[in-house]
């Protein structure tokens, strides 16, 4: 059987699709799996033992719909058995269309169901503390006879390379693998998933108050160092002196492998904080008013993972809505309500449970 799974956009989409690919093998070892993905996301999937073959689609077909018909007849050459097309946009409808797979299986968006003969609706409410993220994937499996209830956990599969020579990039960087150690992802994938830069100095000030002895890393990238500088200078003259704000990861491998070596990831909802969970590593994230804490809240569990939510202290702005998304526009105005004193103690209790 030859399997091919669709699952185009961010990094955290990846990585949580990244699942089936497990589940699959476990019922049929000898499938064939493939998998699309955008180019930039293959760094939380490489060297995935469960998956056969990897094919990207890149910002060149993103800008042209020729482009995507090409790739759309080249993955048909593969003649597929099943499609599982996990976001259904307009270029997997097309592959999934020209794959003449007997099965092809998506989430259900009313318009798709001429193109798949097997479709979900996302469930309203988690089952488990997996999260929607997750069991929504999961529930594509069905048609496949696979108990979509077995719950299986990203992975990122970091080599003993890779993790050595991190662990000597920290070591020559002046850091004490004795001493804890934290990365703060003090930037979102935009400002409104980026808590306010005065509330994340609080933040970091209460971790370094909490760990005298903490060593800070911040995870960013080259085009955000301002906003990141932005954010050091906010914080209290003690915790910029146990900032180490040039030792960062150059590229993504590089950063995961880094922070295998932290004793926590604290920050801002997204890919850093999904990755850090698919490395094992303790979370405390901070999610955007208006992003929906159960579809991402992943394996939370209040010790090891804890997460939090306006709505969890102050629930007024969401009485009267069914999706927070409804909010985006109010971001900012939301962030300011969403006080570092609300989930303070929440902090403080998660950081003495690592030590």
């Amino acid at each position: 059987m030859k399997i091919l799974v669709i699952q185009q956009k961010m990094i955290g989409d990846v990585l949580a699709t990244s699942i089936l690919f497990e589940a699959i093998k476990h019922k049929y070892p000898d499938a064939e799996l493939h998998y699309v993905i955008n180019s930039h996301t293959y760094h939380v999937v490489e060297n995935n033992p469960f998956i056969d073959q990897i094919h990207f689609f890149t910002p060149k077909h993103e800008k042209s719909k020729i482009q995507v018909y090409k790739f759309a007849q080249n993955l048909s050459k593969e003649k597929f058995d099943v499609v599982i097309d996990v976001y259904s946009q307009l270029s997997s409808n097309l592959i999934s269309i020209l794959s003449k797979a007997k099965t092809k299986i998506s989430i259900d968006k009313n318009r798709n169901s001429l193109i798949y003969n097997h479709t979900f609706k996302h469930k309203p409410k988690a089952d488990t503390n997996a999260g929607l993220a997750i069991e929504n994937r999961l529930q594509l499996l069905k048609p496949l006879g696979i108990d979509d209830s077995t719950i299986v956990r990203p992975k990122i599969y970091l080599t003993e390379t890779e993790k050595n020579e991190a662990k000597q990039f920290l070591t020559s960087s002046g850091i004490n693998l004795e001493k804890p150690r934290f990365m703060i992802g003090v930037l979102g994938s935009d400002s409104t998933k980026t808590y306010p830069f005065e509330y994340m100095a609080k933040v970091i000030d209460q971790v370094v108050l909490e760990q005298p002895e903490s060593q800070i890393l911040f995870n960013y990238i080259p085009k955000q160092e301002a906003d990141a500088k932005a954010i050091l200078d906010l914080c209290s003259t003690q915790t910029k002196k146990q900032i180490y704000f040039d030792v960062f990861g150059k590229s993504l491998r590089d950063f995961l492998a880094i922070t295998s070596h932290c004793n926590a990831l604290i920050g801002n909802e997204g890919g850093a904080i999904n990755m850090a969970k698919a490395l094992a590593i303790p979370t405390f994230t901070i999610f955007s008013p208006w992003i929906k804490k159960e579809a991402w809240n992943m394996f939370d569990d209040g010790q090891k993972h804890v997460s939090v939510h306006l709505k969890d202290y102050n629930s007024k702005p969401y009485l009267t809505i069914e999706h927070p998304k409804v909010l985006k526009p109010k971001a900012s105005e939301l962030y300011t309500e969403f006080k570092p004193s609300y989930f303070k103690n929440d902090l403080k209790d998660f950081l003495l449970r690592l030590t």
